[in-house]
């Protein structure tokens, strides 16, 4: 076991020493402040990773991970990093990032058993039985799949957006807007679902319309 430990190490001090041959003063900066932008609310699959997704350094943006990237206003862990996030570092950009052939979401979708996690999917589900007239009209069980990955990143910005934090923010003005992103494993590439909620006013509107594009595309 400590073999394994011992490469970890190794692969550390390898990056840390690439990186200081890039920037001398990289890890002392970063050390000293931390002001990020942006802050990710993505899946717990290790395919996912979100500074290199962005193509971002290490202090650029602000993470919170869970299986299936899902937002639940009883989550005590998520909404506390999300009041510091918004409180403290007064991040401008809040992303939701799902990503297709999300395990999570296919054990949701397909009813596997897996444990105590189903528990924690059964938010997935929610979603699944809110759109199932829509979902079982596509034919391709694939493409079903991906509606649904892309539905809940759409149902969990607009859980996002109903927190107390976001709406104290937008009540005192602060500029800070919601993205919901999924991401192609097969091709490393984000797109976005076109649901930028910047505000606490029509926020059904917004969802609504989201999701009306996503069926109409894949009609």
């Amino acid at each position: 076991m400590s073999n394994h430990i011992d490469f970890l190490l190794k692969q550390n001090r390898l990056w840390s020493q690439s990186v200081k041959d890039r920037d001398n003063n990289f890890f002392r900066n970063l050390a000293a402040q931390q002001t990020p932008k942006y802050f990710w609310i993505g899946c717990a699959d290790s395919r996912v990773p979100a500074n290199e997704i962005l193509g971002l350094l290490p202090g650029e943006v602000f993470v919170h991970r869970n299986v299936a990237n899902v937002v639940v206003h009883t989550d005590l862990n998520c909404l506390s990093v999300l009041q510091y996030a918004v409180d403290v570092l007064r991040v401008q950009h809040i992303l939701v990032v799902g990503h297709y052939g999300c395990g999570g979401v296919k054990a949701a979708f397909q009813n596997t058993r897996l444990g105590l996690i189903d528990n924690w999917l059964r938010h997935v589900q929610d979603v699944r039985d809110k759109h199932r007239t829509r979902l079982m009209a596509i034919a391709d069980p694939d493409q079903q799949l991906n509606r649904l990955c892309e539905l809940n990143v759409l149902e969990q910005v607009l859980n996002l957006s109903e927190t107390t934090i976001m709406h104290d923010a937008w009540a005192r003005g602060q500029d800070v807007t919601l993205h919901g992103l999924i991401y192609g494993l097969e091709d490393g590439i984000l797109h976005d679902l076109n649901m930028p909620v910047a505000t606490d006013n029509e926020l059904l509107s917004y969802y609504e319309a989201a999701v009306d594009r996503l069926f109409a595309s894949a009609g």
